[in-house]
């Protein structure tokens, strides 16, 4: 049997990492700033990390549902702490897709209605009702092409006032920096605006925070740059630093029912040690403060390059999620930067540079990228 053969990769076989650098099986270093969709958080193999994960392991070598009660219990109480958020309920499952598939779930259960409003491009999973809210035909089986989805232009608040008034809404979700729709960031106009009018017409607001959240932005969240606070909000990525783990953030205006939502795996004993592992190192290094400084000097040096190379058109995001377009494909430079450079990128739609690198990447480091993205665009 072979993996089924979906997933476009490049012929690079990475055998170790350490902080925001990696190594292939021929030994040769590369500056990994993309940390596979923002999943690498705190780097790789950040000690603490490791040695959480393997205590847990020899602590607790079977699945025990007291233990993980016990853990998931530590964990909200510390997210919640973390993030300004330590009134909400926490509710923990496996992916991305996952989470907003029962944030989704939620809503409907809220309101009883089925109308969602999501934004042009985005991008929230690829299970059932994730992929129903993201606007991409590549990610949608024709079965599923009955969706009751309207797509609407990121920051047209007339628009989506226009679409909540008409009562039928269940649910607004929003990525406040959009992901695969190339860093496009809400203004605090239309998310306040969008805010107040989802209050009006008794629709939810979910904030999908599984790239932009969880620090990258220079807060814990990215809608905290926005003056906003949502109904629900997703978690995924780096929560747990590659670990399988998501989670919906859940406002006290919904009461829990017991059996109203389920899973088999979600907060794992390991999952749940390696995500309290990665709020450590957090705190202890302070890297949502750390995402802020170091990514504004990013985007300042971007901007200065620009100047000086007219193959930069635009630099956009905020904190640690970047993304750089170009007057070119990006499939034009990223096997340059991966197999002249040694650096690893992300994409999104054909012609930006997605930078989503470890929060934990120091100035000297962006400078290395620079020169390394410089000798690039330089010879195009």
């Amino acid at each position: 049997m072979q993996p089924y053969k979906v997933f476009s990769l490049f012929d690079v076989n990475i055998v170790r990492g350490k902080g925001a650098h990696v190594w292939d099986d021929n030994g040769q270093e590369y500056l990994d700033f993309y940390g596979g969709h923002a999943v690498i958080s705190i780097g790789h193999s950040h000690p603490h990390y490791i040695e959480a994960i393997y205590d847990q392991v020899q602590k607790i070598g079977f699945y025990s549902n007291s233990v993980i009660n016990t853990l998931q219990q530590r964990f909200a109480e510390r997210l919640g702490k973390i993030s300004g958020y330590d009134d909400y309920s926490l509710f923990l499952v496996n992916s991305g897709a996952e989470a907003n598939e029962n944030a989704l779930k939620l809503a409907s259960f809220h309101n009883g209605r089925r109308r969602v409003l999501a934004v042009r491009h985005s991008f929230h999973g690829r299970t059932s009702l994730a992929v129903e809210v993201t606007d991409n035909k590549n990610y949608l089986a024709p079965i599923n092409d009955n969706r009751q989805v309207t797509f609407l232009s990121m920051n047209d608040l007339k628009s989506w006032e226009e679409e909540l008034a008409k009562g039928d809404v269940c649910a607004v979700i929003l990525e406040c920096i959009q992901g695969i729709g190339g860093c496009v960031m809400a203004t605090p106009e239309f998310a306040q605006g969008l805010a107040k009018a989802c209050k009006k017409y008794d629709a939810v607001l979910i904030c999908d925070e599984i790239q932009c959240g969880y620090g990258r932005s220079g807060k814990f969240f990215a809608h905290q740059w926005l003056g906003i606070r949502p109904d629900l909000i997703t978690v995924a990525k780096g929560i747990a630093n590659g670990l399988p783990m998501s989670g919906v953030l859940i406002s006290p205006d919904f009461p829990p029912i017991i059996g109203q939502l389920g899973t088999t795996f979600g907060g794992s004993h390991l999952a749940c040690a390696a995500a309290l592992a990665v709020l450590d190192v957090y705190e202890h290094d302070h890297l949502v403060e750390n995402a802020h400084e170091v990514g504004t000097y990013f985007i300042d040096q971007l901007r200065l390059l620009q100047q000086d190379n007219n193959h930069i058109l635009e630099v956009r995001g905020r904190g640690l999620m970047i993304g750089v377009v170009l007057d070119v494909p990006h499939k034009e430079v990223r096997p340059r930067l991966i197999h002249e450079q040694h650096v690893f990128t992300g994409c999104a739609g054909n012609n930006v540079l997605r930078i989503l690198p470890p929060l934990m990447i120091t100035k000297s480091d962006v400078d290395d990228f620079i020169t390394r993205l410089r000798t690039v665009l330089d010879e195009l």
